[in-house]
């Protein structure tokens, strides 16, 4: 019986114990919950309109100053080269903008004449895909690699 006894008194020490440290653990969020919120933050917060764009057959959520990926463009003459670091992007394909404010324009496909503008911050090649085709017990095995050409474009105007 003796035995007994210590283990439920380990037992209450124990939840004590761990009711000291949830309350301490409370105090913590506590203090964390109180702090103010900066104004550069305040300005970002603030600052959130965006826009969904269509390019390379994919569709972009972008905000003005995000970097974003693309697939490599083609230039008006129907040829990829000409583009060069610095260019300015123009992509007139937009489904939504919203201005955060109660206004929210939604495209049937696009929004008429919004156009979000970029500039080409860098031209790279992604890194390499090994495709591999394998047919058991004929001895046929082909394997190739690729890299995929894309575009890094910085968003300037959303508008």
């Amino acid at each position: 019986m003796a035995e007994v006894k210590n283990t439920k008194e380990n037992k209450t020490k124990k939840t004590a114990k761990n009711d000291e440290n949830n309350a301490s653990l409370t105090q913590v969020s506590k203090k964390s919950a109180s702090k103010k919120v900066t104004p550069k933050a305040k300005k970002e917060f603030e600052n959130s309109s965006f826009a969904v764009i269509e390019t390379g057959g994919k569709q972009y959520r972008v905000k003005v100053g995000d970097n974003i990926k693309i697939e490599k463009l083609s230039t008006q003459s129907g040829s990829t080269l000409g583009w060069k670091a610095g260019d300015k992007i123009i992509f007139d394909k937009v489904l939504l903008v919203d201005n955060d404010k109660d206004i929210t324009d939604i495209g049937t496909p696009y929004v008429q004449g919004a156009k979000v503008s970029g500039v080409l911050v860098e031209i790279g090649r992604n890194k390499k895909v090994t495709v591999l085709k394998y047919k058991a017990k004929s001895r046929y095995l082909k394997k190739n690699g690729h890299r995929q050409p894309y575009f890094k474009v910085k968003i300037e105007k959303i508008g």
